[in-house]
């Protein structure tokens, strides 16, 4: 069975380590845990990590944050994968510090880059793994939090919710989305 993981972030080393690209963040954290490393592909930095009996493709868009859709699209058609066996990674600002989220389907939220995966395959409806940035800044200065790097303080809390987040793709991926959300959604 494959997986399709699609961590959300941007390239460019003046996005490393920032709140927006945790989705970048958590996939490095799932493939270097199994031991697999990432090259540059079409539309994005991959890898294929088998585990389980699982083949997962895990990608890093390099089309920028609004446009993942065309990478997302790209591997799943590539890998005949299923929407449903998609899981996107993404940063939620409306989540405390470290919650995790798992959905089925929904609203893009004001996310531009679950926003232009839902233009491009024309669905809401596949998985994804929220994961809250908090929203500890002051009004009209969300760009400049999203954008930025993370407060040593917040680094536990980071650090614990990121392999939090490896587990809820493995259990995505073993047990299936329900269970995953069970388990994940507290």
């Amino acid at each position: 069975m494959k997986f399709l993981i699609v961590g959300l972030g941007n390239i460019g080393t003046e996005y490393d380590a920032t709140r927006h690209n945790i989705g970048f963040d958590i996939a490095d954290t799932f493939v270097i845990k199994h031991g697999g490393i990432f090259a540059l592909d079409r539309h994005a930095f991959v890898s294929e990590v088998k585990w389980k009996g699982k083949i997962f493709f895990v990608i890093k868009p390099t089309t920028y944050m609004n446009l993942s859709g065309k990478a997302a699209k790209y591997w799943l058609d590539k890998e005949k994968i299923l929407p449903e066996n998609m899981l996107v990674l993404v940063d939620d600002l409306a989540l405390p510090l470290g919650t995790l989220r798992l959905r089925a389907s929904g609203s893009d939220a004001g996310h531009n880059g679950l926003k232009n995966i839902q233009l491009v395959l024309m669905t809401d409806k596949y998985p994804r793994l929220r994961f809250g940035i908090g929203n500890d800044f002051p009004k009209g200065m969300q760009v400049d939090f999203v954008l930025g790097k993370w407060k040593p303080s917040e680094m536990p809390a980071v650090k614990d919710a990121m392999l939090k987040s490896v587990d809820a793709i493995e259990c995505f991926a073993t047990q299936g989305l329900g269970k995953a959300m069970t388990f994940f959604n507290k």
